[in-house]
């Protein structure tokens, strides 16, 4: 299975959980499924997420594309950083 895990800083989180949800749908269209999401302890404002990716080439596609920075700008994200993982045995 692979993964794809993000980290975002973001200047309000209620404002960003607002736009990240509404793009639930657009999500599902690029093959991503969230799994989790996480606020940090110690710093409000910075957020982890991870979704299961169902096909690599369209979330790539997906956080590649210029309406995604539009996105994240809108919502505040100050800076961020996305990862691919594959699940390995333990």
């Amino acid at each position: 299975m692979i993964y794809m895990l993000c980290r975002n800083r973001v200047r309000n989180y209620e404002k960003w959980r607002t736009i990240f949800d509404s793009h639930a749908s657009a999500h599902h269209k690029a093959g991503l499924s969230l799994v989790h999401l996480w606020r940090s302890v110690d710093d409000a404002h910075t957020v982890f997420f991870l979704f299961e990716i169902h096909d690599l080439e369209r979330a790539k596609a997906f956080i590649s594309a210029p309406e995604g920075a539009k996105a994240g700008k809108k919502a505040g994200v100050i800076e961020g950083e996305i990862r691919f993982l594959e699940e390995v045995d333990g």
